[in-house]
C-alpha cells in the first residue's frame, strides 16, 4: 500500500497566524454564523455570495467606490453581475505603495540585473501614461505587447489600465503567425516589443519578426522597442512607425498619476485559448473581477502580505503572468525572471 501521509503540514503556530485563519474569524463575526474551518467558510461563500464578496472587498482593501448593490441576476450564467454600481481602477489598486523599497527585482538570465523601487515604478508608469495619451490612446483601445517578463512590461500594462485601455500580451519567442493569430483579432493601436531577448545564454534578436508583425497590423499606429540587448534604437530605425522606448519617453517627466474610475466589469485584459482547435479565441477579463479574485487567492490561499517577495516563473504568454502582476495590489515585491 502506498504511503498517503502528508509530505508537510503547517505548525499550529503557522495556522494560527495565517491570513486565512483571521479571515475565517472575520467571516464568522460578519455573518453571525459558526464558521470554524475552511469547509464552513467555503459553504458560506457559496450560500451567501453577496456577504462573502463584500467582506473580501473590505478585508483586502480594494480602492474604489463599491456602490449599493453587490450582485444582480445572480441566478443567471452568463448574466450575473457583481458590484454593478462600483467604480475603480485596476492600476490604482496595484500602485498604492510608494517609497524606496523594491517593487520589482528583475533577472534576465545571468545577463541583466535590475531593480525598480515603488517610486521608480510609479514614475515610469506616469511617463508612459503621458506618452500613451500623446499617441491618442483612450478608454477601450487595445495595446499589444510581445514582451519578456521585465519591468517595462509591467509598467506599460499599468499605464494602459490607468487610462481604461485594454492590455494583451504574448512572449517574444512566439512565431510570427502565432503573434498575428492573436493580435490580428484585437486591432491594437500600439505594439510594444523588445529589441531581443536571452535564451539559454544565447542572444536572440527579433527585429525581422517585429517588422513582419507591424506590417500585418494596420491598426497599430506606432511601435515601441524596449532595450534588452542594447540595440533598441538600431532596431527601431529599421522598422516603420517604430521608436525606441527610451526615446519615446524622453520628452516626459514624472508627474502625479491619474486613474480613470471605471465600472467593475470594464475590460482589462485580453487573453487567449491555446489555439489547438483553430485560431486562438479571445477571452476578455474584467478589471474588478480580476482584481478581487487575485486579492482573494493571493492574500488568503497563498498568504501573501505587504512586503513579501513573490515569485512565479512565467512568460507573458501565459495567464500566470497576469496573476503574478496582481501581487502588487497586496504590497508584494515581484521577482521577475526571464
Amino acid at each position: 500500500m502506498s504511503d498517503t501521509s502528508p509530505l508537510w503540514s503547517p505548525s499550529s503556530e503557522t495556522v494560527a497566524s495565517a491570513p486565512l485563519t483571521a479571515f475565517i474569524k472575520a467571516a464568522a463575526d460578519a455573518s453571525g454564523l459558526t464558521i470554524a474551518d475552511y469547509d464552513a467558510l467555503h459553504k458560506w461563500s457559496v450560500e451567501d455570495r453577496e456577504a462573502f464578496w463584500s467582506l473580501i472587498w473590505d478585508w483586502c482593501g480594494v480602492v474604489g467606490e463599491r456602490g449599493e448593490r453587490v450582485l444582480i441576476d445572480g441566478d443567471k450564467m452568463p448574466g450575473a453581475r457583481f458590484f454593478p454600481d462600483a467604480k475603480l481602477n485596476f492600476a490604482q489598486n496595484l500602485l498604492q505603495k510608494s517609497g524606496p523599497g523594491d517593487a520589482l527585482v528583475f533577472r534576465g538570465e545571468d545577463k541583466v540585473s535590475r531593480r525598480l523601487s515603488w517610486d521608480e515604478l510609479r514614475a515610469m508608469v506616469s511617463r508612459l501614461q503621458q506618452l500613451f495619451r500623446a499617441k491618442g490612446i483612450k478608454k477601450g483601445d487595445r495595446i499589444a505587447a510581445m514582451m519578456p517578463n521585465m519591468p517595462e512590461t509591467i509598467a506599460a500594462m499599468l499605464a494602459t489600465a490607468s487610462l481604461g485601455a485594454i492590455w494583451s500580451s504574448c512572449s517574444p519567442d512566439f512565431g510570427e503567425q502565432g503573434v498575428l493569430d492573436r493580435f490580428g483579432q484585437i486591432e491594437p493601436k500600439l505594439f510594444i516589443a523588445p529589441d531581443g531577448y536571452w535564451y539559454a545564454g544565447k542572444r536572440i534578436e527579433v527585429a525581422d519578426k517585429i517588422a513582419t508583425v507591424m506590417a500585418s497590423l494596420p491598426s497599430a499606429s506606432a511601435a515601441l522597442i524596449v532595450d534588452y540587448l542594447g540595440i533598441a534604437d538600431e532596431v527601431a530605425s529599421k522598422i516603420d512607425k517604430a521608436q525606441s522606448f527610451d526615446a519615446a519617453l524622453a520628452p516626459f517627466s514624472a508627474e502625479e498619476l491619474s486613474f480613470a474610475q471605471l465600472p467593475f466589469d470594464h475590460p482589462l485584459y485580453i487573453l487567449y485559448s491555446s489555439g489547438t482547435t483553430g485560431i486562438p479565441k479571445c477571452i476578455v477579463h474584467s478589471a474588478g473581477g480580476t482584481l478581487i479574485q487575485h486579492l482573494k487567492e493571493q492574500q488568503l490561499h497563498a498568504g501573501i502580505q505587504d512586503g513579501d517577495r513573490f515569485f512565479y516563473f512565467t512568460t507573458c504568454g501565459w495567464m500566470m503572468w497576469n496573476w503574478l502582476v496582481g501581487g502588487l495590489a497586496s504590497g508584494a515585491t515581484l521577482l521577475l525572471y526571464d
